[in-house]
Order: structure tokens, then sequence, then C-alpha cells
């Protein structure tokens, strides 16, 4: 089974930049739809951004819309989310999520329970 390992979280001010990335263990990265998650302390884990397995069309969440961007590069089996403008209310651990039973060109999923393959996640803090 694939390995998810997202690295790139910290402590970043308001306003500032950070970009988080997810490495995958396997060459079959580039047949996986990949998608961004977050989770706050007391709230459910939510949708933040997705990409269809060959990197044609994305999905992001109203809240991430013209601040986040996801990318993917599928010869170094890696999706990135570059997030800027960053609010104390996007303070979460961020997860990464792939897609490996669905094989359909232009699919990107919006919901956690579409994806059965899940990393550790990486904390984002965003202070005011």
């Amino acid at each position: 089974q694939v390995q998810l390992v997202e690295s790139g979280g910290g402590l970043v001010q308001a306003g500032g930049s950070l970009e988080l990335s997810c490495a995958a263990s396997r060459r079959t990265f580039g047949t996986y739809a990949m998608g961004w998650f977050r989770q706050a302390p007391g709230k459910e884990r939510e949708f933040v951004a997705g990409i269809s397995r060959g990197g044609r069309r994305t999905a992001s969440a109203d809240s991430a819309k013209g601040r986040f961007t996801i990318s993917r590069d599928n010869a170094k089996n890696t999706v990135s989310l570059q997030m800027n403008s960053l609010k104390p209310e996007d303070t979460a651990v961020y997860y990464c999520a792939a897609n490996t039973k669905l094989i359909v060109n232009l699919w990107v999923g919006a919901r956690s329970s579409e994806y059965d393959v899940w990393g550790q996640g990486t904390q984002v803090t965003v202070s005011s």
C-alpha cells in the first residue's frame, strides 16, 4: 500500500505563506487523485483542495480559493499545497490523502470518505 508523508508545516504569522508537501512511496502515485484536508481542534476534518491524477483538474474549498494552490509532480511522486495570506483560522493539522481505488481521469473528490490512504498530518499554526 502506498504511504504518504507530509512536510512543510510550522508556525507563521498572519499574512504569511507556507508550502506543504506530500511524498508518496509508490511510482503508481500518478494514477491517484490526491487531496488536502485539515482538522482544527474540536472540529471535523474538512476538505481544503484536491487534484485529479493527471493534474488537469483541481478543486478547492471556498475558504482556500484565491489563497491556496494545489499542484502535483508525478515524476517526483509529490503533491504540494501553497498557502498564501494565511489567517489564524487556518490553524489546523493538515493531511494529505490519496484515492487509490478510482482510476478516473479528471476526478477530484471533496469528501474524506472518498480517500482511502492518509498521511500522518503536519501542524500549521498561524499566529495573529
